[in-house]
């Protein structure tokens, strides 16, 4: 299992690592080893997240995540992003961009630098959303159940999620954003650009994941209707796991999902982006150390499906959304004042390890054995994959 699912990851390992060796030496080498864990390390809660996405998918989206979203992981959001990001805020074209990339690696990092407002803006306030969404929703398992049951309740409140997101970026766009921070030690009035940013990433956020819910909602309710009808039999239906919900989705939900694992994705993927500068400034040392890294994140996202993992620590995705608060409050800090990078990697694998912990401890009190009660359904999925 283990060989079948991190296979390419290894072979994408040795290769990037024999590559950063052939071309830089001993010290390239080394910064994409120190690259390819910085990204494993800040992103282990995004593979928690991605699973419990993934496994609503069928064989078909599901294999499209791995191959074409492992191409727009490493080339587009590691090497393409950061590069758009310069051309549109120094209003340089696709050539001159890459041509400052390559021969003056020390103002390009500076006019990523100064990009980062408006990168963590859209990013903090999308990845927000996604853990208020969690915390406002009435779930059957709780954690931390003195705090889940009472947001629970008050996410019955209309729009709760978006007010908050929206009160939230209002206070950092009038605090930090008036003296944002565009270099080490240089500050800026960002201040609109913080509040459009943000907007952005909610709009992003709404957009994005309400089209895959009105759809998954709507297969749903095709599905209903057709067990009542007389072609019935007839038409593929979704499948359904234990809970009743529905996995397998095919067509414009399992798109929007897709979708939606991309931009989650590109919203994790700017704070590694931005802590690379501080261990290189060479673009191609960057996207290989942080592609290797991306590549171990879409195994174990694999992995954690094929496992049912999510159903067996039945935490484990409770810590993910909490350390997705987390760094979602990190990277609206960082517009005004400096983080480590090695902060905001241990507060997620921190997160992860209480929640799994948590999880066994459960397991041996209920008498639960993990793997025993897998979901047929999923796991029938699962095996095509």
């Amino acid at each position: 299992m283990v060989l079948r699912t991190f296979g390419w990851s290894f072979a994408v390992t040795v290769v990037g690592l024999a590559a950063a060796f052939m071309l830089w030496g001993w010290e390239g080498f080394a910064v994409v080893a120190i690259l390819s864990i910085l990204e494993i390390s800040l992103s282990f809660d995004n593979a928690v997240v991605n699973a419990s996405v993934l496994a609503k998918m069928n064989e078909f989206w599901q294999k499209i995540f791995l191959t074409i979203g492992i191409l727009i992981a490493v080339f587009g959001m590691r090497l393409v992003f950061p590069l758009l990001i310069v051309g549109v805020t120094a209003k340089m074209g696709p050539i001159e961009t890459i041509d400052l990339a390559m021969n003056n690696q020390d103002e390009y990092e500076r006019l990523v630098t100064a990009a980062h407002p408006a990168i963590a803006a859209f990013g903090g306030v999308f990845l927000l959303m996604i853990f208020l969404d969690f915390v406002f929703e009435e779930r059957e398992h709780k954690w931390l159940a003195w705090l889940e049951r009472p947001l629970a309740k008050l996410g019955k409140l209309d729009m709760l999620s978006v007010l908050v997101a929206l009160g939230v970026l209002l206070i950092i766009a009038t605090t930090y954003g008036s003296e944002a921070l565009v270099g080490d030690h240089d500050t800026a009035d960002k201040t609109a650009t913080v509040l459009i940013s943000g907007l952005l990433g909610l709009i992003t956020y709404l957009i994005v994941g309400g089209l895959s819910d009105y759809f998954e909602d709507k297969l749903e309710d095709d599905d209903d209707d057709d067990e009542d009808g007389e072609e019935g039999e007839a038409r593929e239906k979704p499948q359904r796991g234990a809970n009743g919900k529905v996995v397998g989705l095919a067509g414009k939900a399992a798109f929007f999902l897709f979708l939606y694992l991309e931009v989650l994705d590109a919203s994790f993927s700017f704070d590694g982006v931005i802590g690379a500068f501080a261990i290189t400034n060479d673009i191609f040392e960057m996207a290989l150390g942080l592609g290797i890294g991306a590549m171990y994140v879409r195994s174990l996202t694999v992995y954690l499906v094929r496992k049912g993992t999510l159903d067996d620590y039945v935490y484990l995705e409770h810590g993910a959304h909490y350390a997705i608060g987390a760094l979602a409050v990190i990277l609206l800090i960082t517009i005004g004042q400096h983080m480590n990078e090695v902060i905001t990697g241990l507060i997620g694998v921190i997160l992860i390890a209480a929640a799994f912990g948590s999880s066994v401890l459960r397991n041996k009190r209920i008498g639960h054995e993990p793997g025993k009660n897998g979901d047929s359904a999923q796991e029938e999925v699962e095996a095509k994959v």
